[in-house]
């Protein structure tokens, strides 16, 4: 499949203007292949994902985080701002990302962690569209809900807010979303899901009585790599998928 109509596909399943304003998304890198065949999916284009490109005969990496936010001076093999991109320039290893507009996309990260923790008739909230609201089929408590997105999420999480609490109604923000507290409390959502929560966030829940269940970055955003994958094979028909083997979360935990 020729480049240009990878990326026609991908404008289909997250439209690059629903990006926000400080976002990077696109084609990052290009790849030294006039032919798209093989292409390696993950959440983040890490060293090791692109060695791992290189090893098994990728013509490009598709991820969720893009790349270069911040505009690179020198293109170093050593420093941290640019070596990725150095490794992807050297290998001929192109770099796609879809991130602001995949967490906005119908279908997209917060669509698929909804489907995940059985949050039912997600509704699309907030000016930028990307936050979803919903009911659970039964109410728990919030102690219970936490324990749930745990075990649904593989994830550690921590919550703020009484554990007895009822919890129905849940808004969700995968990634940093814990700066759209206010907007779930006054969506009515009676807990808020996200992947990070500052200390000083956690204080400013308490003052709203919004509950937060924080169940990481990487958990929260890594289940729309299946459905972002599902859906490149039927706008791509031609095209092999791999999801990383090194496809993990930057922490390890004791």
């Amino acid at each position: 499949m020729k480049l240009i109509d990878f990326i026609e596909a991908c404008a289909h399943i997250a439209p690059p203007e629903l990006a926000l304003g400080f976002d990077n998304v696109g084609l990052l890198v290009s790849p030294k292949a006039a032919d798209i065949r093989r292409v390696l999916v993950a959440l983040d284009c890490t060293l090791d994902v692109v060695g791992e490109a290189r090893a098994e005969g990728f013509d490009l990496i598709v991820t969720h985080h893009p790349l270069m936010f911040e505009p690179i001076k020198r293109l170093l093999s050593d420093d941290p701002s640019s070596a990725v991109v150095y490794a992807l320039a050297n290998a001929g290893i192109g770099l796609f990302a879809m991130h602001t507009n995949l967490d906005a996309a119908l279908g997209g990260v917060n669509d698929a962690l909804a489907e995940v923790l059985g949050v039912e008739n997600a509704a699309v909230a907030g000016e930028e569209h990307i936050m979803r609201i919903g009911q659970l089929k039964n109410a728990m408590k919030l102690s219970e809900f936490a324990a749930h997105c745990r075990d649904k999420l593989h994830a550690q999480v921590r919550y703020t807010g009484h554990p007895e609490k009822t919890v129905q109604t849940v808004a969700m923000l995968g990634g940093s979303g814990a700066s759209d507290m206010a907007l779930a409390r006054e969506l009515g959502a009676d807990a808020f899901v996200t992947g990070e929560c500052k200390h000083s966030q956690a204080l400013e829940a308490a003052v709203l009585g919004q509950a937060v269940v924080i169940c990481g970055h990487f958990e929260t955003e890594n289940v729309v790599i299946s459905h972002l994958i599902s859906d490149l094979q039927m706008h791509t028909h031609d095209v092999q998928y791999k999801v990383a083997s090194c496809n993990r979360a930057p922490f390890r935990y004791v």
